[in-house]
């Protein structure tokens, strides 16, 4: 089961794999999209990756409840099998461990605290690492630049961030990365944008300096499942 859904990987679709597979240099990368749009849907698909892969992944969920995250794992999951639910999976549970914060509360500082707490006890020490909910619009770069150091001083493989992002707000980098990203796009590895078009979702690749795909190239997403569809 485990191969099946390791073949059935996004990661895979953009030629990641090695990022979280293998030894290589971390990576930070960003998923866009205007809300209700799949965002999470697309972060929990990295996130299984990276835990079937045998990376300890720390989800970050600002704003969102325990319960509502886990949910998106068993629904992701669910979809990826034979209705399985990631308890039922304890090799990949063992992976998974989910940190949340209310929006006004979360910052680099008290995320390090919380982190540092956690290895240095013992108890777990994430390879990868999910930001969903980051309020780029109330934050500058620098608080960006401080947690793309954080990741590297940590020795993690790989973070992913979401952003959410407005139709009238027109303002897009040289490169493509719409507001309210249009200014950090540079810190980003990856850029992945998901864009509704008729009755197809896309997901857009803006930005990816390692992917197999260039950027320019679109994925198709399933719209009743927002898993990526094989081509």
């Amino acid at each position: 089961m485990g191969n099946e859904l390791i073949g059935n990987n996004p990661l895979r679709a953009l030629g990641l794999e090695e990022k979280v597979g293998g030894k290589l240099q971390s990576m930070m990368g960003l998923v866009m999209s205007r809300a209700g749009l799949g965002k999470t849907a697309i972060l929990v698909q990295f996130a299984l990756d990276c835990m079937l892969l045998g990376n300890k992944v720390l989800h970050v969920a600002i704003g969102e409840g325990l319960d509502k995250t886990r949910v998106w794992y068993d629904d992701i999951l669910s979809l990826l099998t034979d209705g399985e639910k990631v308890e039922d999976i304890p090799e990949v549970m063992k992976n998974r461990m989910i940190m949340t914060f209310k929006e006004s509360s979360f910052s680099r500082a008290l995320l390090e605290e919380r982190l540092d707490d956690l290895v240095q006890q013992n108890i777990y020490r994430p390879e990868c690492l999910i930001i969903d909910g980051y309020d780029f619009a109330s934050n500058d770069k620098q608080s960006l630049e401080e947690l793309r150091s954080f990741m590297h001083d940590r020795g993690l493989k790989m973070i992913w961030f979401s952003a959410l992002s407005h139709r009238e707000d027109t303002r897009v980098s040289r490169d493509g990365v719409p507001a309210p990203c249009h200014e950090v796009g540079d810190l980003f590895d990856t850029v992945l944008f998901i864009r509704p078009d008729g009755e197809n979702v896309n997901l857009d690749i803006l930005k990816c300096e390692e992917c197999s795909l260039d950027p320019g190239t679109t994925l198709l997403l399933d719209p009743s499942t927002l898993l990526i569809k094989k081509v």
